[in-house]
């Protein structure tokens, strides 16, 4: 069978999302899992994936993001150890298997899957390139911007800022604790994975970073779905900054190079951002070289 440039990426790019980021909870190798409470019933979980958020009270219990099923199915068990109540809702940040692999375990004990509204397209078409659509479950209740519910003293809110690492990314607001999860919107000194055939932007997604960062006040806490080790999946909106001066230099860079008549390859050959050196790749697959390319390909389009 003969795949044309687009296919190509896109099946590419399914690959891996879909298992690149497999066995890397915040990108550390571990096997480990933990829980780790940060304020006012709300805390995290750290597995193999993204980083799973929780909150835990007698008016309500919800859980963000679901990893992989196997610890899924640790973090459904630590909850429920948790929770007299049961777990209410899971809300999935976007579709990557590294965030909704675990969706069928949760699946189990939760009312509603809530997602934006492209986070089922998006997850069935990675299921159909990956040949795990029986593994899938997928959002009962979706949202085009905006998706907001009361838990007694708790209020979690949902908010789309338009496309960036996917084109169904969103950003979660435990409101009264004032903890904002923002999913795969936060590399923390790594590398990024930007899925441009599902929607990305870079530089909608230097906007959806500033959005986020001015909507809320200077205590809120933030976690990352991933972040390098002695960097974390923790951290505030100086952390959201950092990462939008990154791919500020990131489009900068590449701009320059096209401007000066450099290829795609001279322009993806540098190690290192001046001002960015702690940044690595966590994966082998996602470099800065990766980054630069798809850089390239938005500001070629």
């Amino acid at each position: 069978m003969i795949l044309n440039r687009r296919c190509f990426i896109v099946r590419s790019s399914l690959v891996v999302a879909a298992g690149a980021l497999r066995g890397l909870p915040g990108f550390a190798q571990s096997s480990e899992t933990s829980f780790e409470a940060l304020r006012s019933n709300v805390g995290i979980f750290n597995g193999s994936g993204g980083t799973i958020g929780w909150l835990v009270s007698t008016d309500g219990t919800v859980v963000i993001d679901s990893q992989f099923a196997n610890t899924a199915q640790v973090c459904v068990d630590g909850i429920l150890e948790r929770s007299e109540r049961g777990i209410d809702i899971l809300i999935n940040t976007h579709h990557h298997g590294d965030h909704t692999a675990g969706n069928q375990v949760f699946q189990r004990v939760v009312k509603h899957i809530v997602a934006h509204t492209r986070v089922p397209e998006l997850q069935r078409r990675a299921a159909e390139q990956a040949s795990t659509e029986a593994d899938q479950a997928y959002a009962n209740v979706t949202f085009a911007e905006n998706w907001r519910i009361h838990l007694g003293a708790e209020i979690v809110s949902a908010r789309h800022y338009g496309p960036a690492h996917t084109g169904g990314d969103i950003v979660v607001h435990f409101e009264n604790a004032n903890v904002v999860h923002m999913g795969d919107l936060m590399f923390n000194r790594v590398h990024p994975f930007i899925d441009r055939p599902a929607g990305a932007s870079i530089a909608n997604w230097i906007t959806s970073l500033e959005r986020a960062a001015d909507v809320h006040t200077s205590d809120t806490t933030y976690v990352f779905g991933h972040g390098k080790p002695g960097f974390g999946v923790v951290g505030e909106s100086a952390d959201l900054m950092h990462f939008r001066d990154y791919l500020t230099a990131v489009l900068e860079h590449t701009h320059a190079g096209i401007a000066a008549g450099k290829s795609q390859e001279e322009i993806s050959a540098i190690e290192v951002l001046p001002d960015f050196l702690e940044h690595v790749a966590p994966v082998p697959r996602l470099t800065l070289e990766a980054v630069l390319n798809v850089a390239y390909e938005e500001l070629t389009e």
